[in-house]
């Protein structure tokens, strides 16, 4: 086992440092949408006039027929054209691209490669670009391809400085809870290696069909977290079958598989499930993202199934090696607890255990307040408004955030978004007059007919509106309504708003899916209909608490200031779906630890009264130590510079600290309470269906 995984990261992390350069920057795009297809005849027929060219902008202090700002536009045309992936380069044009006042111009790049490669190409140029800047003219790229660039950027750079400042974090954590060196390494090398093999998997996949550069972002934050989630909870019942005397670690190993490996196992394939559903949504971004993250979830499953027994069996008592002073003087104290029949359960935690009576004393005391805290949360949720981002997510020094204020300033508030329309040559006319008329179109240009002998023509117009400007949607609905038929609108703007209705249109579906196989993994696994269905549900309610304050901070703009961001009046529009499958993966990972537990208990004893405290007994102080990492890696994002982390990071933070605390330590414990003996039932037709998995060992 120890040679396979070694070879295996070896071989795979060979390819890991190419990560960041093989995969992708693109891919936000709503697949067999108009404007994906407007894009597609534009590049084909209009020289690569699509809306992944790349504009740049020279912007002088005199007129731009200066023979000074005519060099620099000479030498930037001849450095974008340099580049392989351009197609043509067109010079500013009087009454287009050359602003009134004389002092801006525009050179438009043409795309050749996809929008992928576009991305790639802005990386290489903006940088020689803009040293071509002298005093007195700047000069900057922008457009949708250098916006991707400058974005992907600015979050893997802060990506990576929070995953910098979570790994110590995170290890200071671990040994709080372990109370070893040993022990709380090992969930941190595991999750090393996972991560390796799977960072070298999605370079070798790149080959093969884009990967998006978030793939590998996400895959990180959340194989992190899940990898010390599934060691913690392995180590943590090894260490206990291992103090029985007379048990060899080979016997303990087997039993923690038997018990709590059933569980890891159960959990990672709820992940995968959940993550899987987004895969429904059109989009590569999001199905490559998906991908990703589930890759890396299956390295990481497999390393805590194969490679952490081995090591558990070979450490044996050595994995209290380097133990701290007061976790040797508490060991014997945390040796056992009593469960709810008054016998003893060993090796449990006498807090939780003593917490779990308290429960079965008072559930309704702290059941209602668990779930008033939860419901008051979640309330703002019916306000929320969701968009793509705006503008305002890159920095603001960012090349394409500059030439973007740029050409806002010379030529008009929507310049940026530029609309495309294509249209049969033999309507041209028409179509021109008609968008001229539209309400909400500030100008549009003459028809230009393909020089190809396509039949198309293309008609570009400028909206009165930013880009980000929710009216925009009216106006392109307009022009989609009133136009005639065969007639394409697109531009990038309205390839955002294109993405953002496929999101709209599947998101119930997405979140149907998640939990309609979220509670048939359930059943299958414990074969109570009752509780499986309470297990899936009340994950609804910290999902709802985690977006209901994010709504209050990054809509509402509630602590914007103490965050360091300027709230856009919308929560990022791929939020809901993503967000929604990661939180519920993560809430059903602690679901499984607890009701598996549970489970346990009850096949062992057949009292719900021994299985609800049992359960927090053994597998409390599990999630509550997990809980804390994770809390501790999603805040760190938290912190990040660009909004999109600092979106992820709080909306996954909060959340799972609400489920941990309030949910699954609460509020699911007091429904086990409730329900008693049903929890456990299940119709006899149903048991002959379902497989037989028991949780207790032996």
């Amino acid at each position: 086992m120890f040679v396979g995984w070694l070879l295996l990261v070896v071989a795979l992390g060979a390819f890991a440092p190419k990560v960041t350069t093989a995969l992708s920057g693109a891919g936000w795009q709503a697949d067999g949408s108009d404007s994906v297809r407007a894009r597609a005849v534009a590049q084909q027929h209009f020289g690569g006039d699509a809306s992944s060219a790349l504009q740049i902008v020279v912007q002088a202090d005199r007129p731009v027929s200066d023979p000074a700002v005519r060099q620099v536009i000479g030498a930037a045309e001849r450095l974008a054209a340099a580049d392989p992936r351009v197609s043509s380069v067109v010079p500013p044009q009087p009454g287009a691209t050359i602003s009134r006042d004389g002092h801006t111009a525009i050179v438009l790049a043409g795309a050749k490669a996809s929008p992928d490669d576009m991305v790639r190409a802005a990386d290489a140029l903006k940088g020689p670009l803009a040293a071509l800047s002298k005093p007195g003219v700047e000069v900057h790229a922008t457009g949708a391809s250098v916006l991707w660039s400058d974005f992907n950027a600015a979050n893997h750079d802060a990506m990576m400085h929070s995953e910098f400042l979570s790994w110590p974090v995170t290890l200071g954590i671990l040994v709080l809870a372990f109370g070893s060196l040993v022990a709380a390494g090992l969930p941190l090398l595991l999750t090393m290696a996972g991560l390796a093999a799977s960072a070298g998997s999605l370079v070798l996949i790149s080959h093969l069909f884009p990967v998006s550069v978030w793939a590998m972002n996400f895959a990180m934050m959340f194989a992190l977290a899940l990898g010390i989630d599934y060691a913690l909870f392995l180590v943590v019942r090894f260490r206990a079958a291992r103090q029985d005397a007379g048990r060899s670690p080979a016997e303990a190993v087997a039993e923690t598989m038997d018990t709590a490996g059933k569980a890891v196992l159960l959990s990672g394939v709820t992940v995968l499930v959940s993550l899987s559903a987004v895969m429904l949504v059109p989009s590569p971004a999001f199905r490559s993202m998906a991908g990703g993250i589930m890759l890396a979830v299956v390295f990481v499953l497999a390393a805590t199934l194969t490679l952490l027994p081995a090591v558990l069996a070979r450490l044996g008592r050595r994995i209290d090696a380097l133990a701290l002073p007061w976790a040797r003087a508490g060991s014997a104290r945390d040796g056992s607890a009593r469960d709810g029949g008054g016998s003893r359960t060993s090796h449990g935690s006498p807090r939780f255990a003593a917490w779990g009576e308290r429960l079965w004393r008072h559930p309704l005391r702290y059941g209602a307040v668990a779930l008033a805290v939860l419901l008051a949360l979640a309330a703002p949720v019916v306000g929320l408004r969701t968009a793509m981002p705006s503008i305002t997510v890159i920095p603001s020094d960012a090349s394409a955030r500059v030439g973007y204020t740029a050409v806002q300033q010379a030529f008009g508030p929507g310049a940026p978004g530029m609309l495309q329309i294509l249209a049969p040559s033999g309507q041209a006319a028409q179509v021109r007059a008609e968008v001229a008329a539209t309400p909400g179109i500030a100008a549009a240009m003459p028809a230009q007919a393909a020089s190809d002998g396509s039949g198309w023509s293309l008609v570009q117009a400028v909206p009165t509106v930013d880009p980000s400007n929710p009216t925009l949607k009216t106006t392109v609905d307009s022009l989609r309504a009133e136009l005639p038929r065969g007639t394409l609108v697109g531009g990038a703007a309205v390839e955002n708003l294109d993405l953002q209705h496929a999101l709209d249109q599947k998101t119930p579906l997405v979140l149907g899916v998640i939990l309609g196989l979220g509670f048939l993994l359930l059943l299958v696994a414990l074969q109570a209909p009752l509780i499986a269905a309470l297990g899936t549900l009340t994950s609804l309610l910290s999902t709802g608490a985690a977006f209901g304050a994010a709504r209050l901070v990054f809509q509402d703009g509630h602590g914007a200031g103490l965050l360091g961001f300027h709230p856009q009046g919308f929560l990022d529009g791929w939020a809901p779906v993503f967000f929604f499958a990661m939180i519920f993966a993560i809430a059903m990972d602690y679901t499984v630890f607890l009701l598996a537990s549970a489970k346990e208990h009850y096949e062992r004893t057949g009292s719900p009264r021994a299985a609800m405290t049992g359960a927090l007994a053994h597998s409390g102080r599990v999630v509550f130590a997990a809980a804390g990492v994770m809390v501790a890696v999603f805040l760190t994002f938290a912190l990040s510079g660009p909004l999109p982390p600092k979106e992820m990071g709080l909306v996954l933070g909060l959340a799972v600290l609400f489920d941990a605390a309030l949910v699954r330590l609460v509020l699911l414990p007091v429904l086990l309470r409730l329900t008693g003996h049903a929890a456990w039932r299940a119709p006899a037709w149903l048991r002959r269906v379902l497989p037989d998995i028991p949780f207790s060992h032996g």
